[in-house]
């Protein structure tokens, strides 16, 4: 039977439905992609293996130098994404991931290079780009002629993409730009930039254009003196009066907002594979140093405490890589609506790898600490993560509203009283209240019972078991902390926060559990042994987390928490003192 494309997993889940079929089977890669991907991936061990030096010397300098970013061309690390008849890759979703997760094993700020190039830099040109802007730019973006960028962002406006200055105003053929943009990844070295501003309307619309770095009036500020990537190109992006010619724009005029929400959506699984990469890369570390490092007369790696260590980054990786490839798949498969579980990937992601850096530096004891190493720049590089492309709180907020404003499209006696609430809750979001009502009229044609994970396999049945408790207990949250806040609840942060997180956690279990499932069918229990007690440690990791976040929609210390917040932000400082 056909599955409705149109479905989304996580909203339909907070309504006490497990559409299984869209999550499993786990989706698998091409095997034509595979062995494309095998053949790159010798060719980057040929090429990066032997440059840790190299990045730690370029990290310091501030800067990839020119003959490495000509390297970078010639190795095809810009035409990723491209289709193949413009002399790219073509790679899709899930092989444009898996790359990006190999380049992360190497070197953050070369992955980064490429990541925003194709994962939002030229996105938008992929996505909704006319053929005659495709035919007119791919081959000089697949060559790295032109490398791209992404500018959104500006002084006043990061996660509030709504409050954008930057101005478009129509002179006969051209719009007319001006502005600034901030903190943009590639600026100093990109020639092609996909640039957001205001266009006149009576709602501040905003529209997406192609603007290249030969129109008068583009220039870049200085190099940013960063914490972390610090070889990535990060400048300020200046508009003088830049025209643009009409047939730039992307999409259609003030509709930019679904072009850069479509983007960033899109190009989550570039994060996230990077994620995984660096994740991997650390455990590869972590091993070898507990291995070879003696204290008190044995290993460290022979200490219970090292060992739990190493464990939880195991069970961590593996279900980052589930998360990422399953969301990855969702984009492959052609699924309309995965914003909300893209959003999930970005946060589980880049908190799981943050994690995961912190422990291998303190496997690693006074040698993490030391530049010498790789692991303190790897922890300044990612600490950036839970930040750009929308701070892990402001999705947050996205992934518990969108879960609430279905579930208010359904509850008959708070529908008034809800109306227009969920319009805007967060800016450049969108809104979030269409898909509720579009699934009380929809006849879903997926098979199975949508309330028990029947395709998972039995040997996972406990596991199983606590995925579905989860699921009713996040209906009957999402349903109580709405009856409770009603119209409020745009501004009970730490609700929707609980509700996220609960969410998050079963998305994630969910996509361990599909491809731990998928795996014991393909390969027997006795191979996947291994990988059934990574879903049983997980599994009760979620349980703990998700039942104690239940217990304190009722329960809970927030207005003490706030209360303390406000007595601090009174006095702008901590006023006990011993002394």
């Amino acid at each position: 039977m056909e599955i409705n494309k149109t479905m989304s997993f996580m909203r339909s889940l907070c309504m006490g439905e497990i559409e299984q079929d869209i999550i499993y089977p786990f989706p698998k890669m091409k095997n034509s992609e595979k062995e494309m991907l095998t053949g790159i991936f010798s060719s980057l061990e040929n090429w990066l293996k032997d440059k840790g030096g190299d990045f730690r010397k370029w990290d310091r300098a501030g800067e990839l130098p020119p003959e490495f970013l000509q390297e970078m061309r010639e190795m095809g690390m810009f035409s990723l994404i491209i289709p193949e008849e413009f002399g790219g890759l073509g790679l899709s979703s899930t092989g444009y991931s898996r790359m990006l997760q190999e380049l992360g094993k190497y070197d953050g700020s070369v992955a980064l290079t490429v990541g925003a190039h194709s994962s939002i830099g030229m996105r938008g040109l992929l996505l909704f780009g006319t053929s005659e802007q495709k035919a007119k730019y791919y081959p000089k973006l697949s060559s790295g002629e032109m490398i791209a960028a992404f500018c959104l962002t500006e002084p006043g406006a990061g996660s509030d993409a709504a409050s954008i200055k930057t101005k478009a105003v129509l002179d006969g053929d051209h719009w007319v730009l001006t502005g600034e943009k901030l903190w943009i990844t590639n600026g100093g070295i990109a020639d092609f930039f996909t640039v957001f501003a205001k266009t006149e309307g009576t709602d501040g619309q905003m529209t997406a254009f192609i603007v290249t770095r030969d129109l008068g009036g583009v220039s870049c500020g200085p190099h940013e003196d960063k914490m972390g990537l610090r070889a990535s190109s990060t400048t300020t992006i200046h508009l003088d009066q830049v025209r643009v010619p009409k047939e730039n724009v992307l999409g259609e005029v003030g509709k930019g907002f679904k072009v850069a929400m479509k983007i960033l959506n899109a190009g989550r699984s570039g994060l996230g594979g990077g994620c995984v990469g660096g994740m991997k890369h650390l455990i590869e570390l972590s091993t070898k140093q507990a291995k070879e490092r003696s204290q008190f007369g044995k290993k460290i790696a022979d200490y219970g405490l090292i060992k739990q260590k190493i464990g939880h980054m195991v069970v961590e990786c593996y279900a980052t890589e589930a998360v990422v490839a399953l969301v990855a798949g969702l984009v492959d498969q052609g699924y309309e609506d995965y914003a909300v579980e893209a959003a999930i990937s970005k946060v589980f992601g880049t908190e799981s790898l943050w994690r995961t850096a912190d422990e291998a530096l303190q496997i690693a004891g006074g040698n993490g600490y030391m530049c010498e190493f790789p692991y303190e720049r790897i922890v300044r590089d990612c600490r950036i993560n839970r930040i750009f492309e929308g701070t892990n709180e402001i999705l947050r907020l996205f992934i518990a509203l969108s879960a609430m404003s279905d579930v208010g499209a359904q509850l008959k006696e708070l529908a008034s009283s809800l109306e227009g609430i969920f319009n805007d809750p967060i800016k450049g979001f969108g809104l979030l209240s269409d898909y509720g009502r579009k699934k009380l009229s929809q006849v879903t044609g997926v098979g199975g019972s949508k309330k028990t994970f029947t395709q998972a396999h039995p040997r996972v049945k406990a596991q199983t078991a606590i995925f579905e408790e989860g699921v009713r207990d996040l209906s009957v949250a999402a349903d109580r902390i709405l009856r409770k806040h009603g119209k409020n609840i745009i501004g009970k942060q730490f609700a929707t926060k609980r509700l996220a997180d609960i969410m998050i956690d079963l998305f994630a279990l969910s996509c361990v559990i599909s491809r731990v499932s998928t795996s014991i069918h393909e390969n027997g229990e006795i191979v996947a042994e291994k990988e059934i007690e990574i879903l049983t440690v997980f599994a009760g990791q979620v349980r703990r987390r998700t039942k104690s976040n239940f217990g304190k929609i009722d329960d809970n210390d927030d207005e003490l928490i706030k209360s303390l917040a406000n007595h601090a932000l009174d006095k702008e400082k901590f006023i006990w003192d011993n002394v």
